[in-house]
């Protein structure tokens, strides 16, 4: 056994009335890394928070030993200066400021209050080399790809002299090259001595890089696998996730008929909205039929949230040609207001930035998309605001106490619930979920899987966008195959392979 660099002692954190970690135990040794998993609401999050210091010393019960030292850390920059930094799943980066000015905000290079800005810039582009990327540190930051967001979060880390880094959902925004290539870093970053602690919901990337796994479930530490001394694959972990074996991640669907077309998309384009000669969604055309599930796949930039939303009321792009028919007749949807009247919803990727008032309770963010379905004469009637707030809480079985709880206290699998009931509320026949299950653990995601199955069993059509193939292959009755704006393939999903499908994007000429 090597030298233990972290020691969690019986941790324990209350929030008005919920116990969130309860005698949590948690051992890393120096260079190892140590995932961190459980289903949304299990604790680990709060955990790193109590670690890192967000939460500070004497508002959690236990003990952090880190390299043989009691540490009280009061705030963030305490836990930094010992060489524990955190990455969270939200990056904390400025778009309109440089790579350089990001990377050392906060922590300038200088002296009396004036930056060096040769240093600065000098010390950033050693840091980027170290983590692989080639673009200069005085590039904005609004300029990169996620992939290379996330690079220079870790760059940034290394600036603070990390010996000890925690990275919160690393690869939830990113393809699947960009997640590998992220992993190997994790794994060349070990060979050099530095220990590193993932939280994750992609179990195959936690079998591929960690040495051992630690399950929380519902505030407490269930177990820890060594990957050294234990067979591991994703089904042993889950078990120890939900307390249960899972044998078929994709529930089945029965009873549903698929019927007449119910919205078709002809010789749709788009134009970037800033730079109106960049073609963002070229000549597609589609169709959805009621009772059916199509998904859209297709590598990070193919264009799938841009049609998404460019379809859903013109909310995204410039010069949109193409027709829109709903059941048959053809529309033109000005705004997204429209869109809602045509019976169509728009379930975004970015549930926090664009879907869910954070500070709002779940009673609020239910009714958004509807007022009227809650209002008299333009006055909201907070009674039956409360009454469908909770009926929609009972229906997707949302985990809250109660429906006055703000949206920013849920886990994120709940707040996704809060968001499918904002627009359910609205009644609409056609929704379109863009990466429904981005962030959340095996078990939310079923119950995400079993609402979409009662949708279509209600007749309704479901366009589902997402960057996980097994997830595409087995909730989807057809698959369109996206790349760089245009459709370059159509399969039935009974009839889809991972392989397949990643060969007719690379076939299709103009793949990476």
């Amino acid at each position: 056994m090597g030298k233990i660099l972290l020691e969690m002692k019986n941790i324990t954190k209350t929030f008005p009335g919920v116990k969130a970690l309860d005698n949590v135990n948690l051992q890393v040794e120096e260079g190892e890394i140590h995932a961190l998993v459980g289903e949304n609401g299990a604790g680990k999050s709060t955990l790193m928070n109590v670690l890192s210091g967000i939460y500070p010393y004497g508002t959690y019960e236990g003990d952090i030993v880190y390299n043989g030292e009691v540490c009280a850390f009061q705030k963030i920059t305490d836990s930094e200066k010992k060489g524990i930094v955190i990455i969270h799943q939200e990056l904390a980066l400025v778009p309109q400021m440089s790579i350089g000015e990001n990377m050392f905000l906060g922590n300038e290079r200088g002296k009396k209050g004036a930056i060096n800005w040769n240093e600065t810039y000098s010390e950033a582009d050693k840091y980027l080399k170290m983590v692989g990327l080639s673009e200069s540190s005085r590039v904005l930051i609004k300029d990169i790809g996620t992939g290379k967001q996330q690079l220079v979060e870790i760059a940034k880390a290394l600036a603070k002299k990390a010996k000890l880094l925690i990275l919160d959902e690393p690869t939830s925004s990113l393809n699947e090259t960009d997640s590998r290539a992220l992993l190997d870093l994790m794994l060349e970053f070990k060979k050099q001595g530095m220990t590193m602690i993932i939280i994750s919901h992609k179990l195959n990337e936690v079998v591929y890089v960690a040495d051992k796994i630690t399950v929380i479930r519902d505030g407490s530490t269930v177990e820890t696998l060594d990957c050294h001394t234990m067979e591991i694959d994703e089904d042993r972990i889950i078990k120890g996730m939900v307390g249960r074996e899972i044998t078929d991640r994709f529930p089945k669907r029965s009873g549903v008929e698929i019927g007449n077309v119910n919205m078709e998309v002809r010789n749709w384009t788009v134009f970037h909205p800033l730079y109106a000669e960049r073609k963002v969604v070229d000549d597609v055309s589609m169709t959805v039929r009621k009772g059916e599930v199509v998904g859209i796949y297709g590598l990070m930039g193919a264009g799938r949230t841009e049609l998404a939303m460019s379809i859903f009321g013109k909310s995204y792009g410039s010069d949109i040609t193409g027709q829109l028919l709903i059941a048959g007749k053809e529309v033109h949807l000005k705004n997204p207001k429209e869109a809602i009247h045509a019976k169509l919803a728009y379930v975004t990727e970015d549930r926090k930035g664009n879907g869910l008032v954070l500070s709002n309770p779940i009673r609020v963010n239910t009714s958004l998309a509807n007022m009227a379905g809650v209002s008299n004469r333009g006055v909201i009637d907070r009674d039956k605001e409360y009454q469908v707030a909770v009926e929609y809480k009972d229906k997707l079985r949302t985990k809250t106490p109660s429906v006055e709880q703000n949206v920013g206290n849920l886990s994120g699998g709940n707040q996704q619930k809060v968001l499918l009931a904002k627009w359910m509320f609205t009644d609409p026949d056609i929704l379109i979920l863009d990466e429904p299950t981005r962030g959340i653990d095996v078990g939310a995601k079923y119950e995400i899987y079993c609402i979409i199955n009662d949708l279509v069993k209600a007749g309704k059509s479901v366009v589902m966008i997402s960057s996980e193939l097994p997830e595409v292959i087995g909730m989807s009755d057809r698959i369109y195959i996206m790349n760089e704006g245009r459709f370059v393939g159509e399969m039935k999903a009974s009839e889809a392979t991972q392989e397949n499908i990643m060969a007719c994007i690379l076939q299709s000429g103009r793949g990476e």
